[in-house]
């Protein structure tokens, strides 16, 4: 959580190894990621997956873009039709299976991009502003989404966000960005209740920060 230009969406592509620090220390389970070979990098990258905050969607249809995960990684047949099928109910859009991605509305295509990162079922999804650009309805159906996957199906979620009742409304844990840094961590009951940092109290109550 943050201001604009807190450096929030750099550190989440640091996460996701889209990009990597120049100086400083990016560890993944222990390991400094920059000392890894491609290969190795590729497989943390397999383990997580990024929904961003503008829906980045193929022109195809619906079903092949929540099938493109799959694909790469060699998953066909039945159990890639059955999979997708699945998914595309999980976000209650099963009947678009065939429509072409690109004519879809905001709040739909945001959807099949979850779709599309949560059938691959990795261990961390990372949401960088993800529900940004909806409507309040499709804010809501988003961050329900959001919630049974992490509390129905163990996703750890790294979620990137400007907005101080989202994150009341989502986080267990909080961490808030100033200018490029960390300037507090902790408990989001704790953070909300009784933040430590000058900084966080002024977003939190909304003031300006100076």
């Amino acid at each position: 959580m943050g201001p604009s230009g807190a450096g929030k969406t750099t550190l989440l592509r640091f996460l996701s190894l889209l990009d990597l620090p120049t100086e400083g220390l990016l560890a993944i389970d222990g390991q400094d990621v920059r000392t890894l070979d491609c290969r190795a990098r590729l497989r943390l990258r397999r383990r997580m997956t990024m929904v961003f905050q503008k829906p980045i969607l193929f022109n195809t249809s619906v079903f092949e873009n929540v099938a493109y995960g799959l694909r790469i990684r060699g998953i066909s047949g039945n159990k890639l039709r059955r999979a997708v099928s699945d998914a595309l109910a999980w976000v209650g859009l099963r009947d678009l299976a065939g429509r072409n991605a690109r004519t879809l509305s905001g709040g739909e295509a945001q959807r099949i991009a979850l779709a599309r990162a949560a059938v691959l079922e990795t261990d961390v999804l990372l949401l960088d502003e993800a529900t940004a650009n909806l409507d309040p309805a499709n804010v809501a159906l988003m961050e329900d989404l959001i919630l049974k996957l992490n509390r129905q199906k163990g996703v750890t979620i790294i979620m990137v966000t400007h907005n101080v009742f989202q994150t009341k409304r989502l986080a267990d844990e909080v961490v808030f960005m100033w200018e490029g840094k960390v300037v507090e961590t902790g408990p989001a009951a704790a953070v909300f209740s009784n933040p430590r940092d000058e900084r966080t109290r002024a977003f939190i109550e909304g003031r300006a920060i100076y």
